[in-house]
């Protein structure tokens, strides 16, 4: 469903201002809010029969949602779109038409609900009550993260040559060792990075400091000179990015995917299973497993909201302590039988 900018109301309107400004949730994150909260109120109206019935679901009008309406929506209300979205609601991935979001999927459109309801509640006290304060979310598996062993990392490293060289591996060395997002690595500026220390960006536009170690530093020093060179014909305000494209540009993140990609399949790993993303996974992985670290300094380190979100390596820990003991070469060894001696034989 494509959402119509002009196709919504005011109050909906005051609580993407609100998320967008006050909370700085990122555009991506806006838009899916924006989307779930048009979906679930034209789901209310076809509910209360409000829509005629030769009209299009996504073509359901909002524009007359108020106040009024909104106080006429009950718990069982938000239960009932749970369910119409885990049954009904289709969905494309990859192309294929699913009936039914995932769990995940359920849970966070779920969550933009109750957020909007208790800013209506809290913040703009329009409801004496909150219909989704005793809303309960899916629970959902959480899958391990997928990362790349020390070996394969080195590999990875190895793999790096060309033109760019010095640029691509300073790129990817920050990935593996300070554990940055995507957004977070092509938004950097040169007047960020502070002798041993670089200053991050991440989500919400919150700033956390992450502190270089002697490869990083390296890898940097290496690259200045190539900098030095495209940033000569660079244009404002491209020429303070830290990492320039072929074009004297800030770096984009498909070109940053695109260089991961062709470097990961270059050193002989899997593309299809490892991403720029995995690369953040696996500095968080041998962070957790080699660093000594606790999970509270790991959350600062990548800059996670929440610490259940952090806590996931614990587990990747474990799975690893596992795997390390059904490695040993003993661990498949049984007792042999001892043969019982015939008592008739003397």
């Amino acid at each position: 469903m494509n959402v119509n900018a002009e196709n919504t109301f005011d109050l909906l309107e005051d609580y993407i201002g609100y998320i967008t400004v006050v909370k700085s949730y990122s555009p991506k994150t806006v838009y899916e809010y924006r989307l779930d909260l048009t979906l679930f109120f034209k789901f209310l109206k076809m509910r209360y029969g409000l829509v005629d019935a030769d009209v299009e679901f996504d073509d359901i009008d909002i524009t007359d949602v108020d106040a009024e309406f909104i106080g006429r929506i009950k718990i069982e209300d938000i239960q009932r779109f749970a369910k119409y979205l885990a049954t009904e609601r289709e969905h494309v991935i990859h192309s294929k038409t699913l009936k039914g979001n995932s769990s995940r999927a359920l849970s966070r459109r779920l969550s933009c609900i109750k957020s909007f309801f208790k800013y209506l509640t809290t913040k703009r006290h329009i409801l004496d009550e909150n219909p989704a304060a005793g809303l309960d979310l899916p629970k959902h598996k959480k899958s391990l993260p997928v990362h790349l062993t020390v070996n394969d990392s080195m590999k990875l490293l190895e793999s790096v040559d060309g033109t760019f060289k010095e640029r691509d591996y300073a790129i990817i060395t920050l990935f593996l060792n300070c554990g940055m997002r995507l957004s977070e690595l092509v938004a950097i500026d040169v007047s960020d990075v502070k002798d041993d220390s670089i200053i991050i960006t991440g989500k919400g536009n919150k700033q956390r400091t992450a502190y270089l170690n002697e490869a990083c530093i390296n890898a940097l020093n290496d690259y200045y000179p190539k900098r030095q060179i495209l940033a000569a014909s660079a244009k404002k305000p491209h020429d303070r990015a830290l990492f320039l494209s072929r074009l004297s540009r800030r770096i984009s993140p498909k070109t940053v995917q695109w260089i991961v990609k062709s470097y990961i399949e270059k050193a002989g790993l899997d593309s299809s299973k490892y991403s720029v993303h995995k690369l953040r996974h696996t500095a968080a992985t041998l962070m957790y497993q080699y660093g000594n670290v606790d999970l509270r300094t790991l959350q600062t380190l990548l800059g996670h909201e929440q610490l259940s979100t952090t806590e996931i390596y614990t587990h990747v820990h474990e799975e690893s302590l596992k795997s390390a003991v059904d490695k040993n070469p003993l661990a498949k060894v049984k007792k042999k039988e001892t043969k019982k001696k015939d008592e008739n034989v003397k």
